[in-house]
């Protein structure tokens, strides 16, 4: 089966039809976001917003300031970044070295350790993010109406949530 997608026209273009087999939908639709989200990035890292934290310790604790206040397992941590647990966990000490956020022992469980954000992690995250928001701003609305971006959002996080559902499709090493 195929469908028929009309390109959007681009000035001083004819449209195009572009017949494409839905075999191929998914992977697509993956490679567009994946895309989006490489070229915005690498705007987001050039910027000079995220001093005095890196981009991916900003994540960490925009991560944290998402989570419930006791703080999150390194595990819990780890689902919602890109970096492998033993970088993360060498994060977390280095933002622990810096006040940023603390660790302490999981109540009931005596290997367990919940990382927070201390009040000055805090502090920093809603400084960064406060720029962060501008840059987005500045590099989304132009590109996409408030529908779009209310779909995108929708899309994004049925995705993100449905994950938990879906069997593997390969085995983990």
């Amino acid at each position: 089966m195929t469908t028929t997608l009309t390109a959007q026209p681009v000035p001083g273009a004819d449209a195009v039809d572009v017949h494409r087999d839905d075999s191929h939908l998914a992977a697509r639709s993956w490679e567009s976001l994946f895309r989006a989200q490489v070229a915005l990035m690498q705007r987001f890292s050039a910027e000079d917003i995220w001093a005095p934290a890196t981009v991916r310790e900003y994540d960490v604790l925009f991560t944290l300031s998402l989570a419930d206040p006791c703080g999150l397992r390194l595990n819990e941590l780890n689902r919602d970044v890109l970096i492998s647990q033993p970088s993360l966990s060498r994060m977390v000490d280095r933002l622990e070295s810096r006040g940023l956020v603390t660790k302490r022992p999981a109540e009931g469980d005596g290997r367990g350790t919940l990382i927070a954000l201390t009040p000055e992690g805090a502090q920093l995250q809603k400084t960064i993010g406060r720029r962060h928001v501008r840059s987005i701003r500045a590099y989304v609305e132009p590109a996409l109406t408030a529908g779009e971006m209310a779909t995108l959002d929708e899309l994004c996080t049925k995705l993100r949530l449905a994950q938990a559902q879906i069997p593997d499709a390969a085995p983990r090493r």
